[in-house]
């Protein structure tokens, strides 16, 4: 189509230019124009050959540069299908792969849904021979039953009844085991740190430890006084018992006359009077109630100075002026002759030292450790105990409710509900117990001691008891056919609660249970 569309444009050419060529013969010479044209025609036709060349070499690389083009597109055609055709390939073997895989599959849960119904028919078949031998065995259970409660001669109830006592007391038994293994382990740590702390604090107080005694006795020149105290028909021994509320006990004792009061302070007053009496020599009753009067000031500076003493010596900072007198009035107050202000301020101390040693609040245990028995300077004259007596006059003159609680809970008629409630029933208990701090009469002491034992001989399978360390302890002899070694722990834990429960004493009693099992056989 190229070549024959370029012969016809060289042939429109060629015309053209013959007309042209006409045109210029007619008008300059058909010859010359016609040589010209000719050789014009022959230069045109050799130019339109040339191009017409040119033109299909160009036309033929054109094509063949196509050509070229088209089978490489060819090419990478084929190629982009063989590649299709691979992955086709690839995916369809995969998918009969994955087509085999669910056959087995399906054929493996078709074999196990088989298994199941082949399982599920003998459990129902097992579940009914079980149900056959469970009714077997209950009709067995029944016979053996009846045989067993045949032979026993017991019902099932009384069986049961017999086996559970026997359980009990074997249970009993474990736990009292058990019990007394934990007692023994807390009560050796518990001793070995009690000992320590107790120990630290003691060796931190360094104070008397002999006991003061009660003075009561007034020594007189010559037994010739004996006669002017008493006056002509006693009126003088009647003024003075009147203006003190004490008594005088005068008998054949030479040079000793006795004054006798429960009030301690009445008792210091009638002393110190009766001294300055005895002193001046002229003893009637206008003398004796000046001198009771001067007396009772100087008692009562007495109280005051040993009061505010007794707060400089506990370090406290600050009391109410009351307080501090009722607390004064303990110089003349002793308990089994231990002097109850000095006990008081030991008191503090040691309280104090506890609560450095376990962290307690110091400024409280320190107060209620030095008030804990405020009340026995009032006790003679109020109905109450010591400790409640002594809470109550706290109370009133604005006392911290930790510190009243220190008071009234260190006989723990109030439960301590606190660290320094206990931390003052020990400090207390501490200073009272100490050798030498406190001394019985021996009435007393042999009162306490025979109380003891009467405690501990009133338990079953005691043979014999004996108060031994000055009735620290109880030494309680058991017959050991009829107390165990489980029944002995009992028993002792059992005697020191009705120690505690029953009798006052100072400090603590250790009660120990002694059961001894003798063997004896004779050589013929």
């Amino acid at each position: 189509m190229e070549l024959s569309a370029l012969s016809a444009l060289v042939g429109v050419i060629a015309l053209v230019i013959g007309v042209a060529i006409g045109y210029a013969i007619l008008g300059l010479g058909a010859r010359d124009v016609r040589r010209r044209a000719e050789q014009a025609a022959d230069r045109v036709r050799e130019q339109a050959e040339n191009r017409s060349r040119e033109l299909q070499l160009e036309a033929q690389e054109a094509g063949l540069r196509y050509r070229e083009e088209v089978e490489e597109e060819l090419r990478e055609e084929r190629r982009e299908a063989a590649r299709v055709e691979r992955r086709l390939e690839q995916r369809e073997e995969s998918l009969e792969r994955r087509a085999e895989g669910l056959e087995r599959g399906e054929q493996s849960v078709r074999d196990r849904a088989s298994g199941l119904d082949r399982r599920e028919k003998d459990l129902e078949a097992g579940q009914d021979r079980l149900q056959v031998e469970h009714e077997q065995l209950r009709e067995q259970e029944s016979q053996l039953r009846g045989e067993l409660e045949r032979i026993a001669g017991l019902s099932a109830d009384e069986a049961r009844d017999l086996l559970l006592d026997s359980l009990d007391g074997e249970l009993r038994d474990e736990s009292a085991r058990r019990v007394r293994a934990m007692e023994a382990a807390t009560r050796a740590e518990a001793d070995m740190r009690g000992r320590k702390i107790l120990a630290t604090v003691m060796q931190r107080m360094t104070s008397e430890i002999t006991a003061e005694a009660t003075v009561s006795v007034v020594p007189i020149p010559s037994d010739e006084l004996k006669g002017r105290i008493i006056g002509r028909e006693g009126r003088n021994i009647r003024a003075f018992e009147a203006a003190t509320g004490c008594d005088l006990l005068i008998d054949d004792t030479p040079e000793v006359v006795t004054v006798v009061g429960f009030d301690p302070v009445r008792r210091e007053v009638a002393r110190v009077a009766l001294a300055r009496l005895v002193q001046d020599g002229r003893i009637q009753p206008s003398r004796i109630e000046e001198a009771v009067e001067k007396a009772q000031s100087e008692v009562e500076r007495m109280v005051t100075e040993a009061g505010e003493q007794a707060l400089v010596d506990a370090e406290v900072a600050a009391l109410h002026p009351e307080v501090a007198k009722t607390l004064g009035k303990l110089r003349f107050r002793y308990s089994y002759g231990q002097n109850q202000l000095r006990h008081s301020v030991e008191t503090s101390w040691l309280a104090v030292a506890l609560a450095h040693e376990l962290g307690a609040d110091v400024e409280t245990v320190r107060l209620g450790g030095l008030l804990h028995d405020l009340g026995k300077a009032v006790d003679r004259e109020m109905e109450g105990t010591h400790a409640s007596l002594g809470a109550e006059i706290a109370r009133r003159f604005g006392v911290g409710d930790e510190i009243v609680h220190c008071i009234e809970a260190h006989h723990e008629e109030v439960m301590p509900e606190t660290a320094e409630s206990l931390i003052v029933i020990i400090a207390d208990a501490i200073s009272g117990s100490r050798p030498g701090a406190r001394r019985d009469s021996i009435e007393q002491y042999v009162k306490r001691l025979e109380a003891l034992e009467a405690v501990a001989n009133s338990f079953d399978g005691v043979e014999q008891s004996f108060a031994i360390q000055a009735g620290r302890e109880i030494r309680v002899m058991v017959r050991p056919e009829e107390v165990d070694d489980l029944a002995a722990t009992r028993l002792a834990r059992d005697v020191s609660r009705k120690v505690e429960e029953t009798l006052q004493y100072p400090g603590q009693i250790r009660v120990t249970v002694v059961r001894e099992t003798r063997a004896s056989a004779v050589a013929r």
